[in-house]
């Protein structure tokens, strides 16, 4: 796994061993970033289950300027704050070590607006899908933001969070990859 483009271009990053992460392989992450834009200018990414960190780290590395990401694991936490510097992002990257549930309430007090929203929870767990629909309703999504929801491929999302409407859902193996724009 690797930082695929921008300016951290090929630095390698390290995932949490064994099945507590299920980190995006480089070709659906290439392929994401292919959809929803392939180079920022600014902005705001926040990732829910944050793993490693990977998805973040790409959208810094390809233009976003800040970057705030959730993992309840304390050694995936771990994980991320090692690839954040090796990719020498300290400074514009907020691990926080909370539930993604807390995520809203945590973001509510930075000011900041968010344009990029990635929520990839475990598989088995359908129903942090639902965190799409509070950010969509609570003001904090920009005008032009998008949400990333990473899936399994037997589980169907909803048409829309709040009026943000699934514009594209292709398949990659066993996962899907639902975005979402105002």
């Amino acid at each position: 796994m690797r930082v695929v483009a921008g300016t951290r271009k090929g630095i390698p990053l390290k995932s949490l061993a064994g099945t507590n992460t299920r980190p995006t392989s480089d070709k659906v992450k290439e392929s994401i970033f292919n959809m929803i834009g392939p180079y920022f200018d600014g902005g705001v990414a926040v990732e829910l289950f944050g793993g490693s960190g990977s998805l973040s780290l790409e959208a810094l590395s390809r233009g976003t300027e800040e970057a705030f990401i959730f993992e309840k694991n304390m050694k995936a936490c771990e994980i991320i704050k090692v690839n954040v510097e090796k990719c020498r992002f300290t400074d514009i990257v907020h691990i926080q070590r909370a539930d993604a549930r807390n995520a809203l309430r945590i973001l509510q007090t930075s000011g900041h607006s968010i344009d990029l929203l990635f929520i990839d929870p475990p598989y088995a767990e359908k129903n942090f899908y639902d965190l799409a629909e509070d950010f969509a309703q609570s003001g904090m999504l920009s005008e032009r933001a998008i949400i990333v929801c990473e899936h399994d491929k037997q589980l169907e999302l909803p048409d829309a969070y709040g009026s943000f409407i699934k514009i594209k859902s292709p398949i990659y193996g066993n996962s899907v990859i639902s975005i979402y724009e105002k």
